[in-house]
């Protein structure tokens, strides 16, 4: 039986993976800032997280923030595994964080090379985003009665279910490297996907395409945030709908 501890392990990804790692036999140590007994703020570090780490034989680093302190926290992690000896660390990023020039991008790249220069047994994984994270901006451009999407941009939506089934795999087997990306199973215009989820919600809008400017945006409009060749994921957009919102008409 293996010691694993789960970084953000409240999450929507951490507490998948910490589900199916549990259900295999492992014993699962949950990290997060307000779970006991591992209630550790990794962007300040301190005892407590060398506490969390005694004993520990891989860590699944699902903890994130958009607001800005990953690098800290993996400096932080880091440091603590290496004093505590852990021989393997998994972490999920995100396809595209390499070619696209948006700064939870940039912050989710350096974790990466953090990592590869550790001294640790690692593997990295990259997924595209997930459906509920897709629901979520929808949400708020549906408020208004026009809905305003970035245009001539695409999506891939995973299922994050797969995604945790990938990682306790991946955390369960010897240290792989980078491996290859994780897609959602169809690259959809993002307008499409906001006609799904009106249709879905019993909305009605008027959808209009704006062209916005920046590098991020010229990046998310060339495709960097894609893996068409690695669409594995099984779970389409329409079944995610159909589970929160009832049974939803294909595009």
């Amino acid at each position: 039986m293996t010691t694993i501890l789960v970084t953000g392990g409240t999450g929507t990804l951490g507490r998948l993976v910490t589900e199916r790692l549990r259900a295999d036999g492992h014993e699962v140590r949950v990290l997060s800032r307000h779970t006991q007994p591992c209630a550790v703020d990794l962007r300040k570090g301190g005892p407590g997280l060398d506490a969390a780490l005694e004993g520990v034989e891989t860590i699944v680093h699902c903890a994130s923030s958009p607001g800005g302190g990953d690098e800290e926290a993996a400096g932080h992690l880091i440091a603590a595994a290496r004093t505590a000896g852990v021989r393997h660390l998994v972490y999920i990023s995100i396809v595209g964080v390499d070619r696209v020039p948006f700064g939870y991008y940039k912050s989710k790249l350096a974790v990466e090379k953090l990592i590869e220069a550790s001294g640790l047994g690692w593997t990295v994984l990259r997924a595209t985003q997930f459906h509920d994270l897709v629901v979520r901006v929808l949400g708020i451009l549906a408020k208004s009665p026009v809905m305003l999407l970035p245009a001539r941009v695409k999506d891939q939506p995973v299922e994050v279910a797969e995604v945790a089934d990938r990682l306790a795999e991946l955390a369960l087997d010897t240290p792989a490297g980078r491996v290859e990306d994780m897609g959602g199973p169809e690259v959809r215009t993002f307008d499409s996907l906001a006609r799904a989820y009106l249709r879905a919600t019993g909305r009605r809008r008027l959808v209009v395409s704006v062209p916005l400017w920046g590098k991020a945006y010229g990046g998310f409009r060339a495709g960097g945030h894609l893996t068409p060749g690695r669409a594995v994921g099984k779970g389409t957009f329409e079944d995610y709908l159909g589970r929160g919102f009832g049974g939803v008409r294909g595009v």
